[in-house]
């Protein structure tokens, strides 16, 4: 059977995980068959960048998510979560990579 499941990466004490497909009888760090994403639970907030379509694609060709991808899936990539932040607007860079806020700021200024 096909697993999507996270594979660990990083140093000691300083986890980071590439949330890849595989077959789910090796082991967590082996072999894969395709990277779809990755997991960075350190940062703040944790950085989850993960391609929806490839994991739509392995879905529906059989694959099993494991239960802490269906977590990850849940929380951070369904469009609930893009509806709970969508009172406040997104910070967007202007040109010279200030946020919107400072760009807006400089702008109102002159």
């Amino acid at each position: 059977m096909v697993a999507i499941r996270l594979r660990r990466a990083g140093s000691k004490k300083r986890p980071f995980f590439r949330v890849v497909v595989t077959d789910s009888r090796t082991a967590r760090d082996s072999s894969f068959v395709e990277i779809l994403g990755h997991y960075n639970p350190r940062s703040k907030p944790a950085v989850v960048q993960v391609d929806k379509e490839r994991v739509a694609y392995w879905i529906q060709k059989g694959a099993q998510p494991s239960d802490t991808v269906r977590t990850l899936i849940a929380r951070h990539l369904t469009p609930a979560s893009a509806d709970a932040t969508a009172g406040k607007p997104a910070p967007v860079a202007g040109a010279a990579g200030k946020p919107a806020a400072a760009t807006a700021a400089a702008a109102e200024a002159k």
